[in-house]
């Protein structure tokens, strides 16, 4: 499979600001081939930049502005082939099945148990997707950045990162290792960066879509952790920046994948 992927942003910064970027796609020895061009820039001139490694192939590119900055960044990647399924250590998995600051599986475990108390393995993956896909609507720009899963199921509506938190949370209660992965997403309507939960079952990592959005066999891993905190595509350390214009794409080299949301497919 050939996926296309591009990204475009501009964003204008205080002075003394440092900027952490994610929209790379994430490092994985699997694919055939990656031939990827990051370019940014300020009033004509290129602004340096480290590339910054992450868990799970992840890559954070980080810039330090000392001065108010208007920054033009394009980006645009061709991955052919599949990579190679994600491994985690024990360590990584204990950190997975425990509380986040946007998925307080501690709070939701007494509505986990009641929905999907006798369930496990890959039919409680099923029944987590299908429950969150049902109970919330996906209305955009209806969450706030600081929502975490409990207040996304008070009022039963989000966008992706809610499904997936909602998603993780659960899984959580039930002991499964869970973790937000950042994504592009062929097929995605209206097109943007999408989140995704991965649960680890059975030895594997396996992705989980509760908005059914787009279908998991061709979306590319950018960057995953424990929940939006770890994946957030901008974000600064220290001063401040306001995003002026996003234009994500993502797109295959043919038919796009047929969706079946019992199958069990890895991110690759």
């Amino acid at each position: 499979m050939e996926r296309n992927v591009a990204a475009s942003l501009v964003f204008k910064t205080a002075a003394n600001t440092k900027v952490a970027m994610a929209i790379a796609v994430a490092k994985n020895r699997g694919y055939e081939s990656v031939v990827e061009n990051l370019t940014i820039t300020s009033d004509g001139a290129e602004v340096p930049f480290a590339e910054l490694g992450d868990h799970h192939g992840g890559r954070f590119h980080y810039m330090e502005f000392t001065e108010p900055s208007e920054v033009t960044v394009d980006y645009r990647a061709t991955v052919h082939g599949f990579g190679e399924p994600d491994t985690s250590s024990p360590m990584e998995l204990i950190r997975y099945v425990r509380p986040s600051r946007y998925a307080e599986s501690d709070r939701l475990l007494p509505t986990s148990y009641a929905e999907f108390g006798s369930l496990h393995g890959a039919e409680l993956l099923h029944a987590v997707r299908d429950w969150v896909n049902g109970e919330l609507r996906y209305v955009s720009g209806s969450s706030r950045g600081t929502d975490g899963a409990v207040e996304t199921l008070l009022h039963r509506k989000g966008v992706c990162r809610d499904f997936a938190h909602l998603a993780i949370a659960l899984l959580r209660s039930k002991d499964v290792p869970a973790r937000l992965a950042a994504v592009y997403a062929p097929g995605l309507s209206p097109m943007d960066f999408h989140a995704v939960a991965e649960a680890h079952i059975d030895g594997a990592w396996h992705i989980i879509d509760p908005t059914g959005l787009a279908p998991r066999e061709s979306m590319l891993r950018i960057t995953a952790g424990r929940d939006s905190s770890d994946t957030a595509f901008l974000s600064t350390v220290g001063g401040s920046l306001t995003l002026k214009t996003l234009k994500v794409s993502a797109s295959v080299n043919g038919e796009l994948p047929v969706e079946d949301p019992r199958e069990l497919i890895s991110l690759r």
